[in-house]
């Protein structure tokens, strides 16, 4: 009792951050100050070299072995999709590029193996966390797992593991990786925040499927907490509590009650029609990474897929995946979604997405450099086979291709070209494929929208990237903390190119998909089912939320609603006027 009196008198204090895995959750916090273990650096003798090689090879060996044991216990316990998630850890091990380059520092450097692969670890980690792309500056922190197991395996230490307190808790660190979120206790663990990370993190996919709630980006609660603080995690909000008040409590206590009713809700939509109240079909899709995840578009009752990114098959590896690698892929996916539809988003790397393997620079201003089709059209030898391997497999399902970032019809049509010119090589080898596939254009920047009329005339479907085209449009990094605020969605020139991109595709009779995280963000479904919007694509987890946005609207209100904010000036009171709909129809998502 004079504990809990001490705990009540000290004011609560509330960490901002980004939650990546929902759930309330309350428990004392463990705080880990886990730190790198110091790496020895000495000279080997030319006669020692290949007694270095040999414990390198050894310890990538264990390592292997290390990671494909957890991989299999991940598989046991929630499921061989998310255990795919080590299949980039795997890639790391085997990536000939570093392992050579290793091997070349050992012989000139001469120093002990260690000191060698920590060099050329740390170089490649510095050069993505300096990318402005943040699904690349995650993959940062696989390389760093990695490297850190091979670390201990040189030493001859045991793998890591996070034992931190024998009763439930909290856990608040630094980071975490991948392998860290695999080997916690979850009857422990009841939920976990960091002070760096975001939302396309392996650990945050690895804590949704857990189920262990998870906030990140929270900068100095490991500075400002310490082992012991009560702590209210509330992993939807993206907060952390500590001290809570018995205020705090008392809300979150109805909080909780009412999402546990609404998830309950959520489940029973997974077999019923995405379609409005009086009857408008909006089609719902998933945008997916990796073939893993499919167990997870299908759980979620989506549609298809609306966006498959291929980025993930090209990094971490020695050079670019054959065609008949990615047919393979790419037709997996297309059989799994029948009826459904898939539509495969051509490489989108170059500039702030760069691989090793593929020889690009660094450039000064990668977001607007050589990256996505402009990269393309300049290397045949990674488009063609792509390209190829998305034809074959359009005979397998109902495969649609979209090529990213087209700033207008030029660009089209170069593309489409060479996509002409693979047709007439398969049909030249007697391969089968979709001669009526589907072929549309990404629009994410401001000229392609603006020139949408012209492009409306040839492409089959246009889908609109709404992250680039807000973060082109209003000139705004979305990932710089200072400007974060000038991240607009509801921005009038945004409500107004996407109203422009609809009225052209209409005009051509096409159809329009929005894939950016606009559209799994029910606020803006009144807006874009209003604009004329036929299509959103979101995270498979999102897909449940929208739909009973969906369902709670009617198309007229929508419209009436996209016919006023067209000539409002202000995001704000565009966003109010959205909410307020929102609230209005489904005020229990927004709780």
């Amino acid at each position: 009792m004079a504990t809990a009196d001490k705990s009540s008198a000290i004011p609560e204090k509330r960490f901002q951050g980004v939650g990546v895995s929902p759930g309330i959750v309350r428990a004392t916090v463990v705080v880990q100050n886990h730190e790198d273990e110091e790496v020895p650096d000495y000279a080997v003798r030319p006669e020692e070299i290949p007694g270095e090689i040999a414990r390198f090879e050894s310890a990538l060996v264990a390592t292997r072995t290390q990671i494909l044991e957890m991989q299999q216990r991940i598989a046991e316990s929630v499921g061989s999709g998310n255990a795919g998630i080590f299949d980039a850890h795997l890639l790391v091990v085997e990536d000939r590029t570093v392992i050579d380059e290793v091997l070349r520092l050992l012989e000139k450097e001469q120093k002990n193996i260690e000191s060698v692969f920590h060099q050329v670890a740390s170089r490649y980690i510095a050069t993505l966390e300096a990318l402005d792309d943040p699904y690349l500056k995650e993959r940062a922190l696989d390389i760093h797992d990695v490297s850190r197991r091979v670390l201990r395996n040189l030493s001859g230490k045991s793998p890591r593991t996070i034992t931190l307190s024998s009763e439930p808790h909290i856990l608040v660190a630094r980071n975490l990786t991948p392998s860290d979120t695999a080997v916690m206790n979850c009857d422990l663990v009841l939920g976990f925040a960091t002070d760096v990370g975001s939302k396309t993190s392996h650990t945050a996919i690895m804590a949704n499927s857990l189920n262990i709630p998870a906030v990140v980006g929270l900068h100095t609660a490991t500075q400002d907490l310490e082992t012991g603080d009560p702590v209210l995690l509330d992993g939807y909000n993206g907060m952390l509590i500590v001290h809570p008040s018995e205020q705090t409590l008392y809300e979150y206590g109805q909080i909780e009650s009412r999402r546990g009713r609404v998830e309950q809700e959520l489940e029973t939509l997974r077999d019923t029609r995405s379609a409005t109240r009086d009857g408008s079909h909006i089609i719902l899709s998933a945008n997916i990474e990796l073939p893993g995840d499919l167990e997870s578009v299908q759980s979620s009752g989506a549609e298809g897929i609306g966006l498959y990114r291929t980025e993930f098959f090209f990094l971490n590896r020695p050079d670019a995946p054959s065609e008949d690698e990615q047919f393979e892929n790419y037709r997996t996916i297309a059989e799994a979604c029948k009826p459904h539809g898939v539509i495969i988003r051509t490489l989108d790397v170059g500039g702030d997405k760069l691989s090793s393997n593929l020889g690009t620079a660094t450039e000064e201003n990668p977001f607007l450099g050589w990256r996505a089709i402009r990269f393309c059209l300049e290397r045949m030898d990674i488009f063609k086979p792509q390209l190829r391997a998305i034809l074959r497999a359009s005979a397998c399902g109902n495969v649609r291709i979209m090529f990213p970032m087209i700033s207008g019809i030029e660009e089209w049509r170069a593309a489409v070209r060479v996509l002409e010119e693979c047709r007439e090589e398969l049909r030249a080898e007697g391969r089968s494929f979709d001669p009526a596939m589907e072929v549309g254009a990404m629009i994410e920047i401001p000229s392609a929208a603006i020139a949408s009329d012209s492009l409306a005339r040839e492409a089959s479907f246009f889908s609109i990237g709404t992250n680039d085209l807000i973060q082109y449009t209003i000139a705004v990094d979305r990932m710089n903390d200072r400007i974060t605020n000038l991240y607009q969605p509801t921005h009038p020139a945004i409500v107004r190119l996407i109203r422009m991109v609809v009225d052209s595709a209409r005009r051509h009779g096409r159809w329009v998909g929005v894939c950016g995280e606009m559209a799994g963000d029910v606020l803006y479904t009144p807006l874009l089912l209003g604009l004329g919007v036929d299509e959103l694509s979101a995270g498979a987890a999102l897909v449940p939320r929208v739909k009973r946005a969906v369902q709670a609207l009617d198309m007229f209100a929508c419209r009436t609603l996209a016919e006023e904010v067209c000539g409002i000036e202000t995001h704000a009171e565009i966003a109010a006027r959205c909410e307020t709909m929102a609230r209005a129809h489904y005020p229990e998502l927004l709780a």
